[in-house]
């Protein structure tokens, strides 16, 4: 009898950046890709989160290291891409949502999401790339995006724009990096229970809803 043999997802050798660490999706993928073998780098504001995450993953034997990083800071990032070896995995997940209906729309909150959901992906994405290419990585990026990606929903059409702008920009970026052997994906998860959305899954109605 032939028994199939399943791919490996063994990450050994391989240095993973991910954004928005400290908590939710963020820290999952992070101890998803430190317990496949990589070694991974967590970003995020809150350095406190992310210590008791390397603390979690060295007693498990991983290896990891984080830094307080604010993605939006271009200065910043491109000083760690700089000071940091090549990265074979990039996962952008650092972003947020601030829930509003159109007409009550601040400019500056709108200002804000764009920045954080958008245009420090881009910046990310970039410097990271720059590198891979000159050191011939076959890398892989992962945007994390949402299911607000493909269809709408109330009051989040800030959101909505971000997501769906996330999802051209990852299928303009595979075809741009498919010639260097860079992989571009993203992952569209619906409501995920995190810290940050715990207080809306406490409304029954709102749970009933998701």
């Amino acid at each position: 009898m032939n028994f199939p043999k399943t791919p490996s997802f063994s990450l050994e050798n391989k240095r993973a950046l991910v954004t928005g660490a400290g908590r939710g999706i963020g820290l999952g993928a992070s101890i998803a890709l430190a317990s496949a073998g990589a070694d991974v780098m967590m970003v995020s504001r809150t350095a406190k989160e992310l210590e008791e995450i390397y603390n979690h993953l060295k007693q498990l034997g991983h290896k990891s290291s984080y830094k307080s990083l604010d993605v939006t800071n271009q200065n910043d990032v491109y000083k760690l891409i700089d000071d940091e070896d090549c990265f074979d995995i990039l996962v952008n997940n650092a972003g947020t949502n601030i829930p509003s209906s159109l007409v009550d729309t601040n400019i500056n909150d709108f200002d804000y999401v764009m920045s954080l959901n958008v245009k420090s992906v881009i910046s990310l994405t970039q410097t990271v790339v720059k590198k891979m290419i000159s050191n011939n990585i076959k890398g892989s990026i992962i945007n994390v995006s949402s299911q607000m990606g493909h269809v709408g929903g109330p009051i989040r059409s800030v959101y909505n724009m971000n997501k769906w702008g996330l999802e051209g920009l990852t299928k303009g970026m595979s075809i741009d990096l498919a010639k260097y052997n860079i992989r571009v994906n993203s992952v569209c998860p619906n409501l995920v229970l995190t810290p940050r959305t715990k207080k809306y899954f406490a409304d029954k109605k709102y749970n009933k809803y998701v």
